[in-house]
């Protein structure tokens, strides 16, 4: 099986939100939770009905809550996502109710850092499956689909008004950690989602641009596209390469642009994702 297929298959996507799950509710259970701290989204709001009304319990409530969201998920998306975020969500719910330890820590700064990056990491492992855990991650998802918007942005922007709101119920201090751990769940979040897509867009400029890319194609097995340039000062026309290539290539890749043209001009940019043949694959909810 391809490696681009996996990504379809039903035990790797349910191995994906099992892990992520369980991540995700060890940081709200054994870090979040005992620190007085609440999170965002849908855990969040769970947390603070927990906090407010004593009944139930955090599991719980997240369960209630994502109900309707189970609908929008349906509706806008599909029904193997739907399915996928159900279980995501019972096993979220479960696990947050099963736990019942907690990793002591005396700082607020570093239940910050520590719950940040451990509920990043489990969201983003989440968000590399086709389903999700429920709540809040089914309207970024859709959000994400039908309008471009970044899931770790929206999450962000969304918390910081659940946070707003806050203020004058919840101590000042506890909101202004969680606000901080929340901009650091986004950034993990991205950095997951992201992780295996990020690769380099190589420009370059040079006389003898035909042996350049015929290198790249034959050493790197990289594909490359010329671009129709023109000198500003010379007036000439010339080919310019365009290439993607991993990070690990981009050294080998520099060597045979100035092997061959010491005089070449070579411009290096980040790419947030590249989809298509030799790269990875459109995911489709």
């Amino acid at each position: 099986m391809k490696l681009q297929n996996i990504t379809y298959s039903i035990p790797w996507n349910l191995f994906l939100i099992t892990i992520g799950s369980i991540i995700l509710g060890v940081g709200l259970k054994a870090i979040v939770i005992p620190n007085g701290m609440i999170t965002g989204g849908f855990t969040g709001t769970g947390i603070l009905l927990f906090y407010y009304t004593g009944f139930f319990t955090p599991g719980s409530w997240y369960f209630i809550l994502n109900i309707p969201v189970f609908i929008l998920g349906w509706v806008f998306i599909s029904k193997r996502f739907l399915f996928y975020s159900i279980y995501g969500a019972i096993v979220l719910t479960f696990i947050i109710d099963f736990i019942q330890f907690e990793i002591p820590m005396k700082d607020l700064i570093l239940a910050t850092l520590a719950g940040g990056v451990v509920i990043g990491a489990g969201v983003g492992i989440i968000f590399r499956s086709l389903g999700s855990a429920g709540g809040n991650d089914i309207i970024s998802v859709i959000l994400n689909q039908k309008f471009g918007i970044r899931i770790g942005t929206y999450n962000f922007g969304f918390n910081f008004v659940l946070f707003f709101f806050s203020f004058g119920t919840l101590d000042t201090d506890l909101i202004l950690y969680s606000m901080a751990m929340s901009y650091i769940i986004s950034q993990v979040i991205e950095y997951f989602i992201t992780l295996f897509n990020q690769r380099k867009m190589i420009f370059i400029v040079s006389n003898t641009p035909k042996e350049i890319a015929d290198e790249i194609m034959k050493k790197l097995k990289r594909g490359a596209t010329f671009l129709k340039g023109e000198g500003a000062y010379t007036g000439k026309e010339k080919n310019i390469i365009l290439t993607v290539a991993n990070t690990f290539q981009i050294k080998r890749i520099e060597e045979i642009t100035f092997t061959i043209d010491p005089d070449a001009f070579l411009i290096t940019e980040n790419t947030f994702n590249v989809l298509g043949k030799g790269f990875s694959k459109r995911k489709i909810y």
